[in-house]
């Protein structure tokens, strides 16, 4: 155990000092793909633990991380997730767990991003034309896992997604896929994700111009597809307390790789206390949150809490309740 312990961090400081050596080389693919809002993350856990959670996701918010690791729930889950994200956007989360027996579980989850509607201004008039428009997105997903060994599962999602913009819509169905492997030196796991992966969408509708001219033919992107790697264990564990640390490499297709760490500090599986670091993000770094786990007659209630700050932008926070069964 020390030795995987003492492998955790030498990846994090040899990452921190390369990240200091070489510039994001990266940035220059920022902005060429579309339906950003399936980037952000969901949970207060995964979120508090720097969005780390490919290698951890055991319970209802794989739906988002790693289908694969579904059937690691340890039981029938439901979930509600709010954020105030960035400049006044709302990220809602809502998703649902169900195991089919001891090696198949099946879920869905339902996502949405919303903001106030915006005024909509011309050339010729700036401040406002008296008329307003809105933007938002939601995507619906269809998942299943599998568990194929005692070590190994895997899983997959099917997620249909549509963005407006004012009177444009663009619509699209892509997959995620996801393993989880129990490596068998001591709580060690490995998972890898794809994320989001699916062809190129171009918005469809007119759009009337300033001066009268009509515009209809639009630019096609590609989907914000993501690989991922993680790695997770646990380095203290005891019969009332437990560590667990998880480092993870992304690979978007639309900027640089980066990295991203966490560590969760659980008490008798009642308190959580978390924190989490994302290394060559340009924007974001670090982010804490805590949880609670009250277990009642109806349900196991979970509430989660995370803060994540971002260097320009200012921060963001999320809400999360998980109801067990």
């Amino acid at each position: 155990m020390k030795k995987l312990l003492i492998i955790f961090f030498v990846c994090i400081l040899s990452f921190e000092a390369k990240a200091q050596l070489f510039p994001t080389l990266g940035g220059q693919r920022a902005g060429i793909s579309a339906l950003q809002f399936l980037k952000v993350g969901v949970g207060g856990r995964a979120a508090s633990m720097g969005d780390a959670f490919v290698a951890v996701a055991n319970d209802v918010s794989a739906l988002y991380w790693n289908p694969a690791g579904l059937i690691q729930a340890p039981s029938d889950q439901v979930m509600f997730s709010h954020n105030e994200w960035l400049v006044d956007i709302k990220h809602d989360f809502v998703g649902g767990l169900y195991h089919l027996n001891s090696n198949d579980a099946v879920g869905f989850a339902l996502t949405s991003l919303h903001m106030k509607d915006m005024p909509v201004t011309t050339e010729t008039q700036p401040f406002g034309t008296g008329e307003y428009f809105t933007f938002g997105d939601v995507a619906f997903a269809v998942s299943y896992s599998r568990k194929m060994t005692e070590q190994f599962s895997f899983g997959g999602s099917i997620r249909y997604v549509e963005e407006t913009m004012d009177k444009l819509k663009m619509r699209g169905v892509m997959i995620d896929l996801g393993t989880y492997y129990w490596t068998g030196l001591g709580t060690s796991r490995f998972a890898v994700t794809v994320s989001n992966f699916g062809n190129n969408m171009a918005p469809d509708g007119d759009v009337v111009l300033f001066g009268g001219r009509k515009q209809s033919q639009w630019q096609s992107f590609s989907p914000p597809t993501i690989f991922r790697i993680g790695f997770a264990f646990e380095p203290y564990q005891s019969e009332d307390q437990m560590v667990t640390t998880s480092i993870q490499l992304n690979h978007p297709n639309d900027n640089s790789e980066n990295v991203s760490t966490g560590v969760e500090y659980k008490w008798k599986n009642i308190f959580f206390i978390r924190g989490g670091y994302k290394f060559n993000v340009e924007e974001q770094n670090y982010s804490l949150g805590a949880g609670v786990r009250m277990p009642l007659r109806v349900a196991d209630v979970t509430f989660d809490y995370a803060f994540s700050n971002f260097t320009r932008l200012g921060s963001a926070h999320r809400l999360s309740l998980i109801l067990g069964f």
